[in-house]
């Protein structure tokens, strides 16, 4: 009875010796599937990485790297390409009308929307309709039509477009989404929020933003700044917010546009913790540096 047993036992033993090896054959498979699957999605997130890398080294060369000399006007301009995510556009150009300049600003959701804003921009600039006196919310109009049949769910696109007319010193401006545009009145110590038309671009858009119009006279600023500043984080997952925005400029350097530029710039950095923000950031500051002589109509 007891050699039955032992027969027994050793054939349990043996069963269980069989289907441990078969398991260990299985997770031994399973471990190289596992090790594949990992090499395969390291390859696609460097492939992402690389793919992010330079998308924004190429938004960093479309975007200008010489301002046109303005006479009466001085600038200061910075676009800082984010790690993550990105889609900031901008421009300042002369129209045909040598008294007047225009200003774009984009902020897309990604570099997908940017290359169709700049894309777009390109085919309504060819048509030579930047330049035909078109207002500032019909030029924003043109754009949507174009860029809306082509967007994404997910999509979104802010856009800022402004006309600087020297003969008044006047800024006709439309302002859709979530550019922050401040003008900082020279001896007022309130900054005058831009007024925004509508939400941004996105799928189903359906507003009608207007122009709206704002004076400029001798020392006056103006500064826009993309969302990738009120957004940018800092450790404790906080964003930095349009409140520390506007305290930096209000105190920032009277005695020029680059200090200003420049200490907008380093207050994020120092919230943030980050040497390179997460998504794009792009500041422009314009100020009226002569003495402001307005010109009638003609």
């Amino acid at each position: 009875m007891s050699g039955k047993k032992d027969e027994n036992l050793l054939e349990r033993i043996s069963e269980l010796e069989s289907e441990l090896r078969a398991k260990d054959a299985e997770l031994a498979q399973m471990r190289l599937r596992l090790n594949a699957t990992n090499t395969r999605l390291e390859q696609v997130i460097d492939s992402i990485s690389f793919e992010i890398k330079m998308a924004s080294k190429i938004q960093k060369l479309l975007s200008p790297v010489e301002i046109p000399n303005i006479s009466g006007f001085d600038f200061s301009t910075k676009f800082v390409p984010g790690t993550k995510s990105g889609g900031d556009y901008f421009d300042i150009f002369e129209h045909e009308d040598r008294l007047r300049f225009g200003i774009v600003l984009s902020s897309g959701s990604g570099y997908g929307i940017s290359a169709l804003f700049l894309s777009i921009l390109m085919k309504i600039s060819s048509r030579v309709e930047a330049r035909r006196g078109l207002q500032p919310h019909e030029m924003v109009k043109a754009v949507a039509a174009e860029m809306l049949p082509e967007m994404q769910d997910k999509d979104k696109a802010s856009l800022f477009y402004g006309i600087v007319d020297r003969r008044n010193f006047e800024m006709s401006y439309c302002l859709v989404g979530d550019i922050m545009g401040f003008a900082q009145i020279h001896g007022q110590e309130a900054l005058q929020r831009l007024k925004v038309q509508s939400p941004a671009l996105s799928k189903g858009y359906n507003t009608e933003p207007q122009s709206a119009k704002i004076s400029l006279n001798s020392k006056d600023r103006l500064i826009l700044c993309t969302e990738g500043f009120v957004k940018e984080t800092g450790p404790d997952g906080k964003p930095w917010g349009e409140g520390a925005l506007t305290e930096a400029i209000r105190q920032s350097p009277r005695q020029g546009v680059h200090e200003m530029r420049n200490e907008i710039l380093y207050r994020c950095e120092a919230f943030s913790g980050k040497t390179e923000p997460d998504r794009d950031q792009t500041v422009l500051v314009l100020e009226v540096k002569d003495k402001v002589i307005k010109l009638a109509r003609q």
